[in-house]
């Protein structure tokens, strides 16, 4: 049963990609739809024995890598975040496949998609199963290739190659920090196996370890690589410049990448890896700045962006900063209480966003919409309970995990604490404002398209509705149902999956911080959606005129250029290397030293030595009987030569006299011929 769960998706590829030629669209898609949804039944079964039951469940397949002291085996661990996971992974996976049935229907490649969509799944759950370090890098791994094959799906676009390739890229230099991370995890421990690894951090906390000719601490360096690698999949600040551009791929690609797979595998890892970070006060600090200052900058870029995905996109972004800086302030539980909720509203998000732009002749650009509350409707009630979640509208979805990561950052009572709350505090007020403006600009404002495209709009199909209104029922209600069971005190679910040191625990005094610090997140979202309403509906002059003030020009500039970061890296960062890369690497080495010593200096030997051939035939006797008689004298000095090693029984003095007078013979035979 619980195998079930993770190669059932596999079976799923397996079918659609390499016999879906032969089954047809309508095959592959209701193979590897059904084969997914099996696997989210097999995940409630897990979710109830191994959260409700508490009866965890480990199981060891076969030996992978076995020589000297590393030992890695095919073994699968169902604890409760892994059972959480699951659920997650395969709810959304399988909605996003029956929405993908529908909405790429006229796709001529429908097969391959659907299998691509079904090994991200496996490899997701490859990632989240695995009871040690190897396997889990492979589903790491995994799940990076097949974010590079949705993205890149319509590869005959010239954007969608260059987003793919940015967040291979991108992602490569997370992994490799990972990869130095598992690394130091088997110098130190000799073991790659959670279990073991776990066990003895407690012994080996304060032990030292040289790196770079630097004396660090050996969980510390640990640690900090691991975020390394979180920070590049969870797309924080510094990395997170590939998030944004994977909305060239598929609508449903997008859902699936920012709602419950790949970016949460960072925030994942961080839980998993709990009891290490316990240990680890700076790199604990370093997390929380990180965290914090990424939900502040999404939410600022997210504020003036004109594509509609792309303002989701910024939106995953900053929620991610709450996940983040909430297990760095060590409130794990509260992080994947978020990490839940989140994919169920941000995936609500994506696809009526995909339903919007469907309905509209693939228009994506705000700007050019309006006007669409009454011609799609249901639509447009969908987008609404999704961004009310997003912004934190009490009593939904949002509300509950979002005020408790920011209570429990205040209740820390420590600096970084309070960095963490008053930039979350600033980052919900402006969740709250471009929620709302997304809202007004598409469907609240006057119409701003084609006439046109208003009149072939229409709202989605059956199939699409239906997987729209299945997401909007947890988006409403999961916070509240859920919110005892992960994050309530009593709670004995992550009794054996998280720890968390005693002079860390911050959820009880969240519950006592002054009232005015407890309601600050929820009057900052009315505020943000209040600012909105007044602004567009009633001052846009007053908009349009703080724009074109010189001081506001130069923030909308600002924030709509990204913090200039893309263009920190592309004209610093990529113009330098590639400068280096062509004046060093190509013009010095490939042109000069490799082609000297390699092919065009081999060339000219060669064509020098035949011209010197060339010229001894000359058509004289005189010159080929000097040839001759040269030819037959370096015979015999050879000869002479070898036989007179042949002898090295006799003297030394006679070996080197005989050569010494072969040679003299040469020479003077040279003079008497020429």
């Amino acid at each position: 049963m619980y195998l079930l769960i993770i190669f059932l998706p596999l079976f799923g590829f397996i079918l659609a990609g390499f016999f879906g030629r032969y089954v047809g669209s309508k095959g592959s898609t209701s193979l590897s739809f059904v084969c997914v949804l099996f696997s989210f039944f097999c995940s409630i079964f897990c979710f109830y024995e191994t959260v409700i039951c508490h009866c965890f469940v480990f199981i060891r397949l076969n030996s992978w890598i076995n020589f000297e002291l590393l030992n890695v085996d095919w073994g699968f661990m169902f604890d409760s975040l892994t059972s959480i996971m699951c659920c997650v992974v395969s709810f959304i996976s399988t909605l996003v496949h029956l929405y993908s049935v529908e909405y790429m229907a006229n796709d001529p490649h429908l097969s391959r998609f659907m299998s691509y969509l079904s090994l991200f799944t496996f490899f997701m759950l490859i990632l989240v199963t695995s009871d040690n370090f190897v396997q889990m890098f492979l589903g790491w791994e995994g799940v990076g290739l097949c974010s590079y094959l949705l993205i890149n799906f319509w590869f005959t676009r010239v954007q969608a190659n260059k987003a793919a390739i940015k967040a291979m890229i991108l992602n490569r230099v997370g992994d490799l920090g990972l990869i130095i991370g598992l690394l130091l995890i088997f110098l130190t421990f000799k073991s790659l196996d959670y279990s073991t690894v776990f066990s003895m951090v407690p012994l080996l906390c304060n032990t030292p370890i040289s790196f770079l000719n630097m004396k660090f601490h050996t969980l510390d360096l640990i640690c900090f690589f691991i975020f390394v690698g979180a920070i590049g999949k969870s797309a924080q600040l510094g990395l997170h410049t590939w998030l944004p551009d994977a909305m060239e791929g598929p609508t449903p690609v997008s859902a699936l990448i920012h709602a419950a797979t790949m970016v949460t595998a960072g925030v994942f890892l961080l839980v998993r890896c709990s009891c290490m970070f316990e240990h680890c006060f700076h790199i604990r600090s370093f997390i929380t700045v990180i965290g914090a200052s990424t939900a502040f900058f999404a939410a600022t870029v997210g504020l003036v962006q004109n594509d509609l995905k792309k303002v989701i996109a910024y939106s995953t972004c900053s929620q991610l900063g709450y996940m983040i800086f909430a297990c760095g302030l060590s409130n794990y539980s509260v992080g994947v209480f978020h990490l839940s909720n989140h994919a169920f509203f941000k995936a609500l998000l994506f696809l009526g966003a995909g339903s919007v732009i469907h309905a509209i002749g693939d228009e994506q650009d705000m700007r050019k919409m309006g006007g669409l509350k009454n011609l799609i409707p249901f639509t447009y009630s969908i987008i609404l309970i999704g961004s009310l979640a997003l912004a934190g509208f009490p009593f939904l979805t949002g509300f509950y995990s979002k005020d408790l990561i920011l209570e429990s950052a205040y209740g820390c009572f420590t600096s970084l604490g309070h960095y963490g709350y008053y930039l979350g505090v600033s980052s919900a007020f402006l969740t709250a404002y471009y929620s709302t403006r997304l809202l007004f600009l598409t469907f609240l404002s006057k119409p701003n398209g084609f006439r046109s495209m208003y009149e072939q709009s229409f709202d989605s199909s059956y199939f699409i509705c239906a997987v729209l209104s299945i997401l909007a029922v947890p988006s409403i209600f999961v916070g509240f149902f859920t919110k005892d069971l992960l994050v309530g005190f009593g709670t004995d679910i992550w009794s054996n999956t998280i720890y968390v040191a005693p002079e860390n625990m911050s959820l009880l005094d969240g519950e006592f911080i002054p009232f005015p610090f407890k309601i600050a997140p929820v009057c900052f979202s009315f505020l943000g959606i209040g600012c909105c309403f007044l602004l567009y509906i009633y001052q846009p002059k007053f908009l349009f005129y703080i724009k074109t003030t010189k001081f506001g020009l130069m923030f909308y500039s600002f924030f709509n250029k990204k913090w200039y970061i893309d263009k920190i890296y592309a004209e610093i960062l990529g113009q330098k290397v590639l400068n280096i890369s062509y004046n060093l690497s190509y013009k010095l080495v490939d042109r000069g030293v490799f082609e000297i010593l390699g092919p065009y200096g081999f060339t000219n030997i060669i064509y020098n030595f035949s011209n010197y051939l060339n010229k001894l035939q000359s058509g004289y006797l005189n010159h080929y009987v000097y040839v001759f008689l040269v030819g037959l004298l370096l015979s015999f000095c050879f000869y002479g030569l070898f036989f007179s090693i042949s002898c090295l029984g006799l003297t030394q003095q006679f070996l080197v006299f005989d050569f010494l007078k072969m040679i003299f013979f040469f020479i003077l035979s040279l003079f008497l011929f020429s």
